[in-house]
C-alpha cells in the first residue's frame, strides 16, 4: 500500500499513536509510519499504544503456516466485538493517556468514569436482548464474530470460506450446505464486505436466512459509534 499524504501529514504531526493490533494494521500501517517518521508514532515508543497487548486474544494458531490462509499469528484480531473488552479497552486508554499527558489526568479519569458507567448499563441491555439466543448455531463468512459468538453463547458451526481468506470452493460450498441441513443453524452472520452470492446460493439450496453483520463503525450508515454497533449486532439475530 502506498500511504496517502494526508495520512502521512496526520502521523508526522501526532503526538502519540494507538492501534487496534493484532496484525490487523500489517498491510497499510507499517509503511505509513516508515513515511511519516515520527518518534513518537514509533514502535516501543511510550506515546505508542498496541491495544492488542492488553487483551486476551482468541484462536492462536500453535503454528502459522500459509496454507492455512490467511491466520493471524497473535489469534482472532476482532477483539472489540465482545462489549466487556470494550471496557478494557477503555481502561487501557484512559492509563496511556495520563502516563503521556499527566497534567490532564484528571479529565481522563472522570471521562473514563462516565464512560464505564454508561457502558455497563448497555452491557447489560444487551445481555437481556440476546439471552434467548444462547446456544444458537450459526454459520458465518469470515470468522470475525468469535468475540461476539464467546459473550453471548452462540455456536459458530461452519465458515463459507474453507480457510481465512480463501474463497469458498464448489466443493466446500456443497458441503456447508450439507452441514447446514444435519445442524439447523438458525443463520449465516456475514459481514458486509464480502459478496453474499455464495450465501445467497446456500441460502437458496438450504432455506437458511442471511443476517448482515457488520463488524466495524460507518460498516452502515446506521452505525456511527461503538454502542449503535452492538444495539445493531444484538437486535439483528431473530
Amino acid at each position: 500500500m502506498v500511504p496517502r499524504p494526508s495520512l502521512i501529514s496526520k502521523v508526522r504531526n501526532a503526538d502519540a499513536l494507538i492501534m487496534n493490533g493484532g496484525q490487523l494494521e500489517i498491510g497499510w500501517l507499517p509503511p505509513l509510519l516508515n513515511r511519516a517518521a515520527n518518534p513518537k508514532a514509533k514502535v516501543g515508543a511510550r506515546t505508542f499504544l498496541n491495544l492488542s497487548h492488553h487483551i486476551e486474544m482468541i484462536h492462536k494458531p500453535s503454528e502459522v503456516d500459509r496454507a492455512d490462509g490467511d491466520v493471524h499469528p497473535d489469534g482472532n484480531p476482532h477483539f472489540h466485538l465482545n462489549p466487556k473488552n470494550i471496557l478494557i479497552l477503555a481502561k487501557t486508554i484512559e492509563q496511556f493517556l495520563i502516563s503521556i499527558d499527566i497534567e490532564h489526568s484528571s479529565i481522563y479519569e472522570k471521562n473514563y468514569l462516565e464512560f464505564e458507567k454508561v457502558w455497563n448499563t448497555k452491557i447489560e441491555q444487551w445481555k437481556l436482548k440476546m439471552l434467548d439466543k444462547k446456544g444458537k448455531k450459526v454459520i458465518q463468512y469470515h470468522d470475525n464474530l468469535a468475540y461476539f459468538n464467546d459473550a453471548y453463547g452462540l455456536q459458530s458451526i461452519g465458515t463459507i470460506e474453507p480457510l481465512p481468506g480463501i474463497p469458498p470452493s464448489s466443493r466446500h460450498t456443497i458441503e456447508l450446505i450439507e452441514l447446514i441441513k444435519q445442524e439447523k443453524p438458525c443463520c449465516i452472520l456475514h459481514d458486509v464486505y464480502h459478496s453474499t452470492k455464495t450465501a445467497n446460493f446456500i441460502s437458496s439450496k438450504s432455506g437458511i436466512k442471511i443476517v448482515l453483520m457488520p463488524h466495524d463503525i460507518e460498516a452502515l450508515e446506521s452505525i456511527q459509534d461503538l454502542s449503535s454497533l452492538f444495539d445493531y449486532l444484538t437486535s439483528a439475530i431473530k
